[in-house]
């Protein structure tokens, strides 16, 4: 027994003899083929499959093809014959006319609403004939158009970014989204034009492409405090569709800057009479960080070899001098101590300044 293919089916070819009446395996061929027979037969019933396309939100009653023509059938059967298209959607996206087989959009098709974000959108359509039966399977590929903008999921986002970073920091930021599809998804990204940043764009494939932000220069907070910039996605219609994300960047502070005096020296004319708790002097040092960095304190330096410095002291918070006790110009008449400022929490970064004081004269 040998096999012969007929259309998607295997079918047996009787050999020259009369084996398949005379012997046990011809019954069983004989059976095969009357199988085959009939395969052939339901396969003739369904065997034609047309393609067409559309593009997405065209309007209702817009022709898609003629199946009639297409599939070389007698039009004017149609209607005896019940031509329609079987569905189980209450409100089908498409419709067959039975005076002339053509296939007509039923209503508009949101191309993202029915095939989410596929790379292709097919509709497969089952249409039949009665008396005899026959049926016919229709795929209708539904178009993208280029009818979304890119979004991104918020319209600004806020960075902290401490002013210590390195050139080369990279901050991921979250992607524009688009519900179209292929060439009219999210094609590119283009950060506004500043000197401390740049863009890195990575394409992950079926995920889209990931915006990062990358440090070219670095930060200074005394010198600027934020930074606003604006991500814009584009898509990859002509001409493109853009959506645009605002981008806030604050730069923390770290304790890189020592304080500094409003003045290198200062000068005191001393009364031997003063009172005990006298204001001497204000000195002031400010301090260009910011919060708990900005935060400076006094104190005197080398009290224990300065003899005038025994009489003084200083209120580490405001920087006023004050007189500790009666100034006795018999041990000393003129002299000078210094005064340091520095950070709260860390001597690291601090400044100096020096006060002279000379004997009142009456």
């Amino acid at each position: 027994v040998s096999f012969a293919r007929a259309g998607r089916h295997c079918c047996l070819v009787p050999p020259p003899d009369n084996t398949l009446t005379s012997s046990p395996a011809g019954s069983r061929a004989r059976g095969y083929l009357v199988g085959c027979v009939v395969a052939v037969l339901l396969w003739s019933v369904a065997s034609a499959q047309i393609r067409y396309s559309i593009s997405e939100e065209v309007n209702d009653g817009t022709v898609v093809g003629n199946i009639a023509k297409d599939l070389g059938l007698d039009k004017s059967t149609l209607t005896e014959r019940r031509y329609r298209i079987v569905s189980s959607i209450a409100d089908p996206l498409f419709h067959v006319n039975q005076n002339d087989g053509i296939l007509y959009v039923s209503r508009k098709i949101d191309r993202e609403e029915v095939c989410a974000q596929s790379s292709t959108c097919l509709i497969n359509l089952k249409t039949v004939l009665e008396n005899p039966l026959e049926v016919h399977y229709v795929r209708v590929e539904v178009l993208d158009i280029n009818d979304h903008s890119p979004s991104f999921p918020d319209e600004e986002t806020t960075l902290e970014i401490s002013e210590s970073v390195l050139p080369g920091a990279r901050f991921q930021l979250k992607p524009s989204r688009d519900a179209d599809s292929g060439h009219f998804s999210v094609q590119q990204y283009k950060l506004s034009h500043n000197d401390h940043f740049r863009l890195e764009v990575k394409d992950k494939g079926e995920d889209g492409k990931i915006p990062i932000l990358v440090v070219q220069k670095s930060l200074d907070r005394e010198t600027a405090v934020s930074h606003s910039l604006v991500l814009t996605a584009l898509d990859g219609g002509k001409p493109p569709k853009s959506g645009e994300m605002n981008i806030l960047i604050n730069v923390l502070d770290i304790n890189d800057n020592a304080p500094v005096f409003s003045k290198d020296a200062y000068s005191v004319m001393l009364d031997e009479n003063s009172p005990v708790g006298t204001t001497v002097l204000q000195v002031n040092a400010t301090d260009l960080d910011e919060g708990s960095n900005g935060e400076v304190v006094y104190s005197l330096n080398g009290r224990e070899e300065n003899k005038l410095a025994s009489f003084l002291n200083i209120n580490s918070e405001t920087g006023d001098i004050l007189a500790l006790k009666s100034f006795d110009f018999e041990c000393f008449f003129d002299g000078f101590i210094r005064v340091l400022a520095h950070y709260t929490h860390n001597t690291e970064y601090f400044a100096g300044a020096v006060v002279w004081f000379c004997k009142l004269l009456h």
